[in-house]
C-alpha cells in the first residue's frame, strides 16, 4: 500500500513537471516569434519632441490628419496632383520602384516639385517580413536610390507592404535612415472602385492625428478625393503629410509611427 501511494504521488509530481514545461516550452516559442519592434504615435512623437518650431501647421494645435497615398506613380497621379494643388494641399506618396517609378519618373518629379512628400514602398512590393535581411534591404536601397536619382532628394520615410513589419525591417530601415509609417484608416480601395464607398469609408475612420491610406493608382480613388478633402475641411480638420504631423519632432529611423 505504501509503494503504491508513493508511486502515485510521483506519477503525480512527473505529471506536473511534465506540464510545466510544456507550459514553458510554449512561454519561450511565442516570445521568440511574437514580433516586436519600437513604435509611437504621431501625438506621442510631438509631446516628446523638444523643438518649438512646427512648420506652417502647428498640430499640436491644429485639428490635422496626414493624408498619404501608396504604389505610384502612375497614369492617374497627375490628376490627383492638380486636385491638391487647386487646394493649396500637399501630401505624402510611398512610390513603388518597379513599373512605377522606372516607367513614370516625370510623374515622380513633378510630385516632389510641387512641394508633396515622398516614401519609400520598396521596389517590387514584396512583404519584406517574408526576405532575408539582404533582401528587405535591396529592395528599399534601389528604390531610394532611384527616388535621389529623380528628385535629388531621398526619403525618410517608408511604409512596409501590408504594413507588414518586425525587428529585422526595423534593423534594415535603421540602417537606411528610414523610419516606418503605418496608417490608422484604410478605404481597402483595391477591392472596389466605387467613389461613394472609398469616401464613406475615409469619412467614417477617420480622427485627428490620423494617417489615411489610399492608392492613387485604383479607379475609384482618384475620383473620391475631392469630397473626402472638402468633407474634411467642413468637418475642421486640416490636411498634412506625414511629417509635418509628427512636427516638431523629427522621424527616426527604425521607428515604427502608428496612430
Amino acid at each position: 500500500m505504501l509503494f503504491s501511494a508513493r508511486t502515485r504521488r510521483s506519477r503525480i509530481l512527473i505529471a506536473v513537471a511534465t506540464a510545466a514545461a510544456a507550459v514553458l516550452a510554449v512561454a519561450v516559442t511565442l516570445a521568440l516569434t511574437v514580433t516586436t519592434y519600437d513604435h509611437t504615435s504621431p501625438r506621442a512623437a510631438r509631446a516628446k519632441a523638444t523643438g518649438s518650431v512646427a512648420g506652417p501647421v502647428d498640430c499640436r494645435k491644429a485639428k490635422c490628419v496626414a493624408l498619404s497615398f501608396d504604389g505610384g506613380p502612375s497614369p492617374t497621379t497627375p490628376r490627383l496632383l492638380d486636385i491638391l494643388k487647386q487646394r493649396g494641399l500637399h501630401a505624402t506618396f510611398f512610390v513603388q520602384g518597379k513599373g512605377h517609378i522606372s516607367k513614370y519618373p516625370d510623374i515622380l518629379r513633378r510630385i516632389a516639385e510641387e512641394g508633396n512628400e515622398i516614401g519609400n514602398h520598396t521596389w517590387t512590393h514584396k512583404r519584406l517580413t517574408d526576405l532575408d535581411e539582404d533582401d528587405a534591404r535591396q529592395e528599399l536601397a534601389r528604390t531610394q536610390n532611384a527616388i535621389e536619382r529623380i528628385t535629388g532628394t531621398k526619403p525618410v520615410l517608408m511604409r512596409p507592404p501590408e504594413g507588414r513589419t518586425n525587428r529585422k525591417v526595423a534593423k534594415v530601415c535603421r540602417d537606411l535612415g528610414l523610419a516606418q509609417v503605418l496608417w490608422s484608416v484604410t478605404a481597402k480601395d483595391y477591392e472596389t472602385t466605387d467613389s461613394a464607398l472609398i469616401t464613406e469609408r475615409v469619412l467614417d475612420q477617420t480622427h485627428r492625428d490620423g494617417i489615411i491610406l489610399l492608392h492613387d493608382l485604383h479607379k475609384g480613388t482618384v475620383p473620391a478625393v475631392p469630397g473626402i478633402l472638402t468633407a474634411l475641411k467642413q468637418r475642421g480638420y486640416t490636411i498634412v503629410t506625414v511629417s509635418q504631423l509628427l512636427a516638431p519632432a523629427k522621424p527616426q529611423p527604425g521607428m515604427v509611427y502608428r496612430p
